[in-house]
């Protein structure tokens, strides 16, 4: 019998593409959620569709990061799929665990899986550090400048100017405002008395 499971991260993302493509594929079962793939994360449907698998099942997904994040916990699933005398086939890639080459071709789409993030990751570290070398910070600029501070301080001292005001004038919410006066929240709530 074929099993399908279909996993998107977040809650506004759809399972619609990927519950279409396995019941097209003749999935008879399809385990659903909405869940993050990051190594160790909790995927209840997943597990799920794991304890429902029987010999000879096979356990279809739309594609391979689907089992997961990392190359290591893609291996182990499909190594113990196996042993248990469940095969695996992931749609995207045409990857079918029951013949050598299925089994090193996932090995390698895994590893480049793995692989780019990592990377990415290592970019974007290198280029925050050369940032900070020429005393640039990384993030986000500031939403308020040093001359918006100082007429903030003014209007602030002057006590006749609502924090809402003050925050309207300067183009920023007043959760932003309190982010930068936190002191300015306790007042407002002693003059709301």
């Amino acid at each position: 019998m074929l099993i399908g499971y279909a996993r998107v991260s977040t809650a506004d993302q759809n399972l619609d593409m990927q519950r279409d493509a396995l019941t097209r594929a003749g999935c008879e079962k399809i385990f659903e959620e909405k869940k993050s793939g990051k190594t160790g994360s909790k995927r209840p449907e997943f597990e799920a569709a794991l304890a429902y698998l029987r010999p000879q099942d096979v356990l279809v997904v739309g594609k391979l990061d689907r089992l997961g994040r990392s190359l290591v916990e893609m291996m182990r699933t499909i190594d113990k799929l196996r042993q248990d005398g469940i095969k695996f086939q992931s749609l995207t890639e045409h990857f079918d665990s029951e013949t050598a080459h299925g089994r090193f071709a996932l090995q390698m789409h895994g590893a480049m899986a793995e692989y780019f993030p990592d990377l990415n990751r290592e970019r974007t570290m290198e280029g925050l550090k050369a940032a900070l070398a020429r005393g640039r910070k990384g993030g986000r600029k500031p939403k308020l400048t040093e001359d918006d501070m100082r007429a903030a301080k003014a209007m602030l001292a002057a006590g006749d100017i609502s924090v809402a005001d003050i925050a309207r004038r300067l183009g920023v919410s007043r959760v932003t405002f309190y982010q930068y006066f936190p002191q300015a929240r306790a007042r407002s709530k002693e003059l709301a008395k």
